[in-house]
């Protein structure tokens, strides 16, 4: 593992600040997706393909996404994580897995990807896996497996499957929000009301799974058993910690996204009924009319 001479002691806070991952991987991993973001409208222009100006928000959100994962997977929070803390891990996976999906999705506009379905395999494929069922499926039977500590101690031993463990993380967490975020029609959105069960839904599992890392009576994962302990923390009362920042933060961003959605749905409902008594007769009918259509805003 990167850094793994630190496990032999406890470090102090100045080494850990020091225990950045620089692994070319990462590195080039983060650059190719800049890359493809930033020069995808240069190239579809070459390509006559339809192109417009990114929005401000998008590229606000989709550079988001990329700090996140820079954070998770590259600064001291990776080190803490595979070395001394499962509590750091869960944070990690948090922020990989829940925190930059729907991020990377919000800034990405429908002219960048309709290219790609263009070739109808591929739009069914992805039409298939963003089908509520799978993509809900797919995401927590990861989570759920992953965990495992058969499948996770291999993950700490093995640096190839952790990197596999953080790609299925974050390409599932994608296809989790495209449900709720698809930026174009070819990936069809779930109505409001489904919405908000889909992600009160997404939530029970990370709770379930919390719920057993916390009330354990026994650290379940030898790798930290083993570690130098750091800041006062045996293994048990770190499990405990991680526990609780599964059930509990890693659930905020479902719980914003659908608290967004409810009242978007609310509202919109508000406004039929008050148009349907003629509140509205003699404004703007155009206003009217986008009001009884699907949302355009990010979260619809």
């Amino acid at each position: 593992m990167v850094f793994a001479h630190l496990a032999e002691a406890a470090p102090d806070a100045a080494s850990l600040w020091l225990a950045w991952n620089l692994s070319p991987t990462l590195v080039l991993g983060i650059l190719v997706l800049t890359a493809l973001y930033f020069g995808a409208p240069a190239w579809l222009r070459r390509r006559s393909w339809h192109t417009e100006p990114l929005t401000p928000w998008q590229v606000a959100a989709f550079s988001s996404g990329l700090v996140i994962l820079v954070v998770a997977l590259m600064s001291p929070i990776d080190t803490l994580g595979d070395e001394f803390l499962f509590s750091a891990h869960m944070v990690q996976h948090m922020l990989i897995g829940v925190v930059a999906p729907p991020l990377l999705l919000l800034g990405i506009p429908a002219w960048m990807i309709e290219p790609l379905l263009d070739w109808s395999p591929l739009r069914r494929a992805m039409r298939a896996l963003a089908h509520p069922v799978p993509a809900f499926g797919l995401l927590n039977l990861d989570l759920w497996l992953w965990h495992a500590p058969a499948l996770y101690n291999a993950t700490l031993a093995n640096e190839a499957i952790h990197i596999f463990e953080h790609l299925t993380f974050i390409v599932l967490g994608v296809i989790f929000w495209l449900p709720i975020l698809s930026p174009t029609p070819l990936i069809p959105r779930i109505s409001r009301p489904f919405a908000i069960l889909y992600l009160f839904g997404g939530c029970q599992p990370m709770v379930a799974l919390g719920a057993l890392l916390t009330f354990a009576t026994a650290p379940f994962y030898t790798a930290y058993v083993d570690a130098p302990r750091i800041w006062g923390m045996d293994a048990l009362a770190d499990q405990q910690l991680g526990g609780l920042i599964m059930w509990l933060p890693t659930n905020i961003p479902y719980l914003i996204a659908l608290s967004i959605v409810f009242f978007k749905w609310v509202g919109a409902i508000d406004r039929r009924e008050r148009e349907a008594v003629g509140e509205f007769e003699g404004t703007d009918e155009v206003v009217t009319e986008q009001a009884s259509q699907p949302s355009a805003h990010p979260i619809a």
